[in-house]
């Protein structure tokens, strides 16, 4: 069996802006939601949050397409619990600049992380492994430090054995 995955919002942003825009493949953004249905791919309520404050088609997918249980509760308190303890860590790392650990203890990367270690799931992320990084904090760095495994969105897909075939339909004008 594959794994089962949690999308930080990179994921379904990029999707959007290049490879897998809905007017060109709209097959990603049903197979997401069949891999939900088969619990295997999930998002966490906090990425729903940052995503339904843009006004654009991701908003539109969330709101009309996307099932509320495809947005996991960060309120369990061992997520919590977690996120808190990779917070710690972030702020005692003395290479990231003050401004990067604040961003990081108040966006939903370590939300993402957090739900994913107590959960056994795996990061869906397009950033990188960065340990020079001083402005941002990577996710890889502390999904690395916390022992969670991470992917990107086309590693994912492979994993999930999605394939997307070209539509035969004409175009309409």
């Amino acid at each position: 069996m594959s794994n089962r995955y949690l999308l930080d919002a990179n994921t379904l942003i990029e999707a959007k802006d290049r490879y897998y825009g809905f007017e060109i493949c709209p097959g990603l953004w049903s197979s997401l939601l069949a891999q939900h249905e088969s619990k295997r791919l999930f998002s966490i309520d906090k990425i729903a949050d940052e995503l339904t404050d843009q006004d654009d088609k991701v908003r539109q997918w969330i709101e009309k397409e996307a099932p509320a249980t495809f947005f996991k509760k960060t309120q369990d308190q061992s997520v919590i619990n977690k996120f808190h303890e990779m917070v710690n860590w972030v702020y005692l790392q003395p290479q990231f600049t003050p401004a990067a650990k604040t961003e990081f203890a108040s966006v939903a990367d370590g939300w993402v992380i957090a739900y994913a270690a107590v959960n056994g799931l795996v990061v869906v992320t397009h950033e990188q492994f960065a340990p020079e990084a001083r402005r941002k904090v990577p996710m890889p760095n502390v999904c690395i430090e916390f022992e969670v495994e991470y992917v990107d969105t086309f590693s994912m897909l492979r994993d999930l054995g999605e394939e997307f075939i070209r539509s035969k339909k004409p175009r309409k004008s």
